[in-house]
C-alpha cells in the first residue's frame, strides 16, 4: 500500500490498520510527513509540521497497542496521524494564530480541544494555515503564503479553516481540526469537497488562548474529513462539558458514530435555495434541488420551506463579532498596528464604534432568529439549503454578480454575496454540516449545508450518513492530491 492510498483512506480504517498491527503508527505518519513534503509546496497547508514530535508521539502509541491486552480499550484515534488549525494552542509547538505578533509564540499549554486530540490518541503532524484570528474568509496571512486549493490553486479553499481544508482534501492527514464563527468550517470544506460539522454551540469547549476575556457568542471548534463516521468519531472525542468554559453544555456526550446509521425514511426535511434573500448560482441551486429529491427517494417527506431571514444575518452577526474582536484584540491595534493584517484592523475599528446600545440589539436581533428557527424545527426534523452562493474563486476576487445579479456588500474582506448562508447558525447556535452534493461545470465541489434543532446532532449525523451512502463523492480526488 502507497502513501497516497494509507492517507486517502479514511481515518477510522487508519486506525484498524494501526490496531491490527498491518500498518505501525510510525508507518503511517512518516508516510503523511512524506506527503507533506511532496504537496504542501504547492498547497502551503500548513505553518508548522512537527516532524520530531509526531514521530515521538508515533513511537509511544505503537508500544502502546503492542502492549494492549483489549484492543477495543485502545483510544479512538490511536497513531492516526492529525493536523491541527493554528488557532488551538500547542504545548510546546509553535502557535501563530496567523498574526505576525505570535510569528515565534510557543505556548506552555494546550488548548482544550488539543487536551482532548491528544487523549484520543491522535498524532499532530503540524498546524494548519489560517487568516489572522480567524477573521477572512480567505487563508492569506502575514506569516505564511496565502493557501490553495487542491482542486485549482489559483482558487481560495476558503477560510478560515482552510489550511485544514487543504492537507485533508489533498490527503496529508486524513482528519483535522477547524474552529467555524461564521462559516469557517463549512465553507472550506464546500469548497474543497470535504464533510465538515459546526456542533450546537457549546458541545466543544472553547479555552486556551492569547486573546483578553470576552464573550463568545459565534465560535466552536468542529472536525473536517472526507467522511462523516470520521467527523462523528473526531466529534466525540472532542466533545463535553468543561468548566473552564462558561457556555459548555452540561450534557453527557452523545455516541455520535452510532448515529451514522438508521437513514431518513420518515423524517421531515425542508429545503430553500436562497433564505429569502441570496443570490445564488444556478449550478449550486440546480445541485441542491437535486439532493433535496435524493432524500425524497430515501423515504424523507421533502417540501420546499417558507422560510425568509429577515433581516438577513449580517449586520448582527458583524456587530457582535466586531465588537468581541475589539474586546479581545482592540489592544494589538494601539501597540502592534504594523502586524496586522488590514482585514483586523477594519474589524477593530467597526467594534470601537459599537456602542452597548447597538451590541445589545444586535443580540436582540439574534434571539428574534432563535426564535424562528424554534419554531421552524418544532415542524421540520432537517432544513437543506447551500453551504455557499458560489463555488471555489480566485484569490481575494470572489465574484462581482451571481446570477446575473450584483452581489450584496463586503465588510473587511467577508465577500457576504458569495458566502451568505454560514453565519446565521453560528449566532443561532444551531448544528450546521457541509456535505458535498456536486461537482460544477469546472469540476470544482459543491457543500449542501444541512441544518437541525439545537442538540441534535444524532439527526444531522443520520441524514449525512444516508445521503453520503447515497451519493458517494470520495472516488473523485482533487488534482494536487
Amino acid at each position: 500500500m502507497n502513501d497516497r492510498e494509507l492517507m486517502l483512506m479514511p481515518a477510522y480504517r487508519q486506525r484498524e490498520l494501526i490496531v491490527q498491527k498491518k500498518v505501525s503508527s510510525r508507518e503511517m505518519v512518516e508516510a503523511s510527513l512524506r506527503r507533506i513534503d511532496a504537496l504542501d509546496g504547492k498547497l502551503h497547508a500548513f505553518i508548522t509540521v512537527d516532524r520530531d514530535g509526531a514521530l515521538k508521539t508515533a513511537d509511544a502509541a505503537d508500544k502502546a497497542v503492542a502492549s494492549a491486552r483489549d484492543p477495543g480499550t485502545l483510544p479512538p484515534l490511536i497513531g492516526v496521524p492529525i493536523s491541527i488549525k493554528d488557532l488551538e494552542l500547542t504545548k510546546g509547538l509553535r502557535t501563530t494564530l496567523g498574526c505576525k505578533v505570535y510569528e515565534n509564540f510557543v505556548p506552555e499549554s494546550d488548548s482544550i480541544v488539543v487536551e482532548r486530540v491528544r487523549k484520543a490518541g491522535a498524532v499532530i503532524v503540524g498546524k494548519t494555515n489560517t487568516p489572522e484570528f480567524g477573521n477572512s474568509a480567505e487563508t492569506y496571512t502575514k506569516v505564511a503564503p496565502a493557501c490553495n486549493n487542491p482542486w485549482d490553486v489559483t482558487r481560495t479553499p476558503g477560510g478560515s479553516s482552510g489550511g485544514a481544508a487543504a492537507s485533508v482534501a489533498a490527503g496529508m492527514v486524513a482528519t483535522s481540526t477547524g474552529t467555524d464563527g461564521g462559516g469557517s468550517v463549512r465553507l472550506p470544506c464546500h469548497f474543497t469537497g470535504l464533510y465538515g460539522i459546526k456542533p450546537t454551540q457549546g458541545r466543544i469547549p472553547r479555552y486556551g488562548g492569547v486573546a483578553r476575556p470576552a464573550t463568545n457568542q459565534t465560535s466552536t471548534s468542529g472536525p473536517m474529513t472526507w467522511t462523516v463516521l470520521d467527523s462523528a468519531i473526531l466529534m466525540k472525542a472532542v466533545s463535553g462539558h468543561d468548566s473552564r468554559d462558561p457556555g459548555s453544555l452540561r450534557q453527557p456526550v452523545p455516541d455520535f458514530p452510532s448515529f451514522c446509521k438508521g437513514g431518513v425514511k420518515g423524517l421531515k426535511v425542508a429545503y430553500t435555495l436562497d433564505a429569502g434573500f441570496a443570490s445564488v448560482d444556478p449550478e449550486i441551486a440546480s445541485s441542491v434541488t437535486a439532493s433535496a429529491k435524493v432524500f425524497e427517494s430515501l423515504g424523507a417527506h421533502v417540501e420546499e420551506a417558507k422560510l425568509k431571514f429577515s433581516p438577513p444575518p449580517f449586520d448582527y452577526w458583524y456587530t457582535v463579532w466586531c465588537g468581541n474582536q475589539k474586546a479581545m484584540y482592540g489592544h494589538l491595534v494601539e501597540e502592534k498596528l504594523a502586524d496586522l493584517m488590514p482585514y483586523t484592523v477594519a474589524m477593530n475599528y467597526r467594534g470601537a464604534q459599537i456602542t452597548a446600545a447597538k451590541y445589545s440589539a444586535a443580540l436582540r436581533q439574534a434571539d428574534a432568529l432563535r426564535c424562528q428557527l424554534g419554531d421552524f424545527f418544532e415542524k421540520v426534523d432537517l432544513l437543506l439549503m447551500p453551504t455557499a452562493a458560489v463555488t471555489a474563486f480566485p484569490h481575494q476576487s470572489p465574484p462581482a454578480e451571481i446570477g446575473g445579479k450584483p452581489t450584496i456588500k463586503s465588510e473587511a474582506g467577508i465577500p457576504y454575496g458569495a458566502l451568505p448562508f454560514t453565519m446565521a447558525f453560528n449566532i443561532s447556535w444551531n448544528p450546521a454540516a457541509s456535505i458535498p452534493c456536486g461537482f460544477d461545470s469546472r469540476g470544482l465541489p459543491i457543500g449542501l449545508q444541512l441544518v437541525t434543532d439545537l442538540s441534535d446532532e444524532a439527526t444531522l449525523l443520520r441524514a449525512s450518513a444516508a445521503f453520503e451512502e447515497a451519493r458517494p463523492w470520495h472516488a473523485k480526488r482533487p488534482k494536487v492530491s
